[in-house]
């Protein structure tokens, strides 16, 4: 079966690498000549909106996905009247737009913290006046990494926002490419949530509606972007994975999904607030490469080749910790035992995601030991491994 992949990092790369021992053969599109799948697959490199590139593409597939969700959607439109695409058009336009993520969150009854949008810095003021600080102003298209947001906590820092806002969001080489969708608001306003942790629930629903969860995953950000997650999330009860894959199973059903699905929570008070989802395979899903029986990159082609799915069950406790605009010495981490290291293939710098590491344990507690002996390149505030630690420190004392 020939697969045709929509953008080609390090998404598409694992991608690949799942789909080969399955007897997949893949094709690529992505504008950027040093997209990571160059190295392992034909790549057609163009705009997602050239019309003869589509159509060189879609030549010959026997289905489509896509690995991020800044893809055009009227591209995916009409390569959907040559070719299956998973997950649906649909999907894809929901996850684009933030105000329509929350409202279809809304209308399927999941929390979410209060929002309001926001169409220019005239309204600015007033929808603070409902909402209060402190809240975060968000793009609701482009932002990504914690870029296109901003944390609003007085007056002074609305008045900053405001200056900013009609500001183009910075990108790079590797940012998610502009569509030519209008958005519904240019910007939404929420209510600051003093979460106790963020969490994100990994779902698969198959063409034929069978839909199966990854256990919830416990996530760490510095400066927007993720540098640390464990699975599955510690101190996990069991109502609260139930009330997470509650929360994926209604919109898996209400977009008609197939693939993998990735939602962004907030715990509070026991309680979850969805944030975001993403309509692909996700960074706080890279564990289960060896942290489960089969991995998310795995099951979502399985999920858009008509394939039965495979079995989320994990395999003892893992973190995930990404690399981000530096990586260590192979032979240092690979001196840790059941340490993992997957190197994307890209140039260094700054905010880049250049790779992740994946170590593996039979426990917590032993998972707390070997991210202790990580190298010192690890051991500092960015990778966020005091929190690990912690969770390994309880673990002991409650199995002493």
């Amino acid at each position: 079966m020939n697969v045709g992949i929509l953008g080609g990092g390090q998404l598409g790369y694992m991608l690949a690498l799942a789909g080969y021992p399955l007897g997949l053969q893949f094709r690529f599109l992505d504008p950027s000549p040093e997209a990571p799948v160059g190295r392992i697959a034909l790549r057609v490199n163009a705009d997602f909106t050239n019309a003869d590139a589509l159509e060189r593409f879609a030549n010959g597939l026997d289905r489509v996905t896509y690995e991020f969700e800044n893809v055009p959607v009227e591209s995916v439109k009409i390569l959907a009247e040559r070719v299956p695409v998973f997950p649906p058009p649909k999907a894809l336009e929901v996850a684009q737009d933030r105000l329509r993520e929350k409202n279809l969150f809304r209308e399927l009854g999941i929390a979410t913290a209060d929002f309001l949008p926001v169409r220019g810095a005239h309204d600015l003021d007033a929808a603070i006046k409902k909402l209060s600080l402190p809240a975060i102003l968000k793009t609701c298209r482009m932002g990504y990494d914690g870029k296109g947001q901003w944390m609003l906590r007085t007056a002074e820092d609305a008045l900053r926002a405001k200056a900013e806002m009609s500001a183009p969001i910075s990108t790079t080489s590797e940012a998610p490419r502009s569509t030519n969708e209008a958005p519904s608001a240019p910007y939404v306003l929420e209510r600051f949530v003093p979460f106790s942790r963020e969490l994100s629930i990994l779902s698969v629903r198959s063409s034929a509606g069978e839909i199966i969860f990854y256990p919830l995953v416990e996530n760490h950000h510095r400066e927007g972007i993720l540098r640390l997650s464990l699975a599955p999330a510690p101190h996990l009860e069991t109502k609260t994975q139930h009330a997470a894959e509650d929360a994926a199973r209604r919109v898996l059903e209400a977009l008609d999904y197939v693939g993998v699905l990735a939602i962004e929570l907030f715990e509070l008070d026991g309680k979850l607030l969805a944030n975001e989802m993403a309509p692909r395979v996700h960074n706080s899903g890279h564990w289960t490469i060896e942290g489960a029986v089969t991995s998310q990159f795995e099951n979502h082609l399985r999920a858009v080749c008509g394939f039965p799915l495979g079995s989320t069950a994990t395999l003892g406790h893992s973190a995930m910790l990404n690399l981000i605009g530096e990586t260590p010495a192979p032979a240092d981490v690979l001196a840790i035992p059941d340490a993992h290291l997957h190197l994307y293939g890209k140039s260094p710098r700054p905010g880049r995601k250049l790779g992740h590491v994946t170590l593996h344990a039979s426990s917590a507690k032993h998972l707390g030991e070997q991210l202790s002996s990580l190298p010192v390149f690890f051991q500092r505030p960015v990778f966020c491994l005091d929190a690990a630690k912690s969770h390994a420190t309880s673990a002991r004392a409650s199995n002493p």
